[in-house]
């Protein structure tokens, strides 16, 4: 093997075997999360000692267009990619031996660029890291199989199942629903493996066609790398069985939206102990510091998590999603939901974010305010025992509202980073400009002829 080669992840290791690998490919995630970057041959990848993009590539709207930089005059200067060849895993649906290799983005002075995603994130964990704690998240993926839709103007159709029939809404848990596309599944299961990535389950959420994929605790970055790799492999394993995968927060009117719930704990870094638990197993200040600083801060941190006008349309009662932020144990109707659990392994789980997240920036944003909350030190609201979907909260239910609070709340900005926060605004006003110059079917079916 060739010197990088060697610095391999065991599973690209596995992957390659005795093959020679044919074309590596340079990947960052924007702030969409989109996979941006380059593919080269392998050989040349070896020699390389420098890669570069330039920065504008996060000034990209999901249309398209370019967002103003809010910091700097618009000459794209190159920013330098380094790679971090821990993650480096297979590209398995490929025809050749092709390997993916997250980069992370510096300036010209070795500096991180601050409103790279992946930075965003690191920020936020080294911040905690500086306190001595080590924050530790699970995320939750739901998504839908579709029917290939080529048309925009058309409705989404649930996939066509091995039955013949469209696949089902109402079949939570089922198992036969899931075997309906188990060949689509299949192709998950071994593309994970192939790349190294661990699932913890499958099964059938609430909607048509609709799936959850729950990955195992561990380290935000890589948690978010994972979640990263898995919408593209997921994608691709839709495609090879003629149907879409997407991860729209409400792609199908009158179906439940898809969640990325987050899990949280935080660990004494020198300890290894879970600060939300005492010596006695019992509930800590610190678990509840964390809960209200994410009821105080949330409302502004929905800008990342619902990053789209289409993720508010998940913020509605009775589709199981949350519009609130009370808290509880074991209580799905809360916007913050404490599960069963032994002490050490304590958590909160965060049930606001859209799967249309950004993971690296849906989960800096939740970790910000429970970050904040640990170090403000204030308590939640009294538990919430009831049926909480029957309240609502100042959490905002449309995009422009949400990137007001952003602006507003300046030690949320601090903690992800004025700069980033500057650019994110940016792009996501231009992409709301661009939203309200559509005329909608709804706009023409019953304002056209009657107003």
């Amino acid at each position: 093997m060739s010197d990088w080669t060697s610095k391999l992840p065991e599973a690209a290791r596995n992957y390659i075997a005795n093959r020679r690998v044919d074309e590596v490919e340079c990947v960052i995630g924007d702030v969409a999360g989109v996979a941006r970057g380059k593919a080269m041959p392998a050989a040349k990848f070896g020699k390389q000692t420098s890669y570069f993009l330039p920065n504008s590539i996060f000034l990209q709207t999901i249309t398209g267009e370019w967002a103003d930089n809010p910091f700097d005059a618009f000459t794209e200067p190159d920013m330098i990619l380094v790679p971090d060849f821990t993650t480096a895993t297979a590209a398995p649906w490929t025809a050749d031996v092709t390997l993916q290799v997250i980069h992370d983005a510096q300036d010209q002075q070795g500096n991180p660029v601050a409103f790279s995603p992946r930075n965003v994130l690191k920020r936020v964990v080294d911040l905690f890291k500086a306190e001595g704690w080590t924050p530790v998240v699970a995320p939750e993926m739901e998504f839908f199989l579709t029917a290939r839709n080529t048309d925009p103007n058309q409705p989404i159709q649930p996939p066509m199942g091995r039955t013949g029939r469209r696949a089902a809404q109402k079949q939570a848990y089922s198992l036969s629903a899931v075997d309906e596309y188990g060949k689509v599944i299949d192709d998950i299961y071994d593309f994970a493996e192939a790349q190294g990535l661990e699932i913890d389950g499958i099964l059938q959420e609430g909607g048509a066609g609709q799936i959850e994929l729950n990955l195992a605790h561990g380290d935000p970055v890589r948690l978010a790398d994972d979640v990263f790799f898995f919408k593209r492999l997921i994608r691709e394993a839709a495609l090879r069985h003629d149907c879409f995968a997407t991860f729209m927060a409400k792609p199908i009117a009158g179906e439940p939206g898809s969640a990325m719930h987050i899990h949280h704990s935080v660990v004494d870094t020198a300890t290894g102990a879970n600060i939300f638990s005492d010596a006695e197993g019992g509930e800590t200040l610190e678990f509840l510091h964390f809960i209200a600083g994410m009821q105080n801060h949330l409302p502004a941190a929905i800008a990342l998590l619902a990053p789209y006008v289409n993720s508010y349309r998940r913020y509605v009662p009775d589709f199981a999603a949350p519009i609130n932020l009370e808290w509880g144990r074991d209580n799905r109707t809360t916007g913050l939901r404490v599960p069963i659990s032994g002490p050490s392994a304590r958590r909160v789980e965060n049930r606001l974010p859209g799967m249309d997240c950004n993971p690296y920036l849906g989960i800096a944003a939740s970790l910000a305010c429970g970050y904040l909350g640990l170090k403000e030190k204030q308590m939640p609201r009294a538990e919430c025992t009831t049926n909480a979907y029957i309240d609502s909260d100042d959490i905002p239910y449309n995009l422009g509202d949400a990137l007001d609070l952003l602006e507003e709340d300046g030690p949320l900005r601090e903690v992800l980073g004025v700069t980033f926060c500057g650019v994110y605004d940016s792009v996501k006003r231009n992409e709301y400009k661009e939203f309200l110059q559509v005329i909608s079917p709804w706009e023409r079916e019953h304002l056209l002829l009657n107003v």
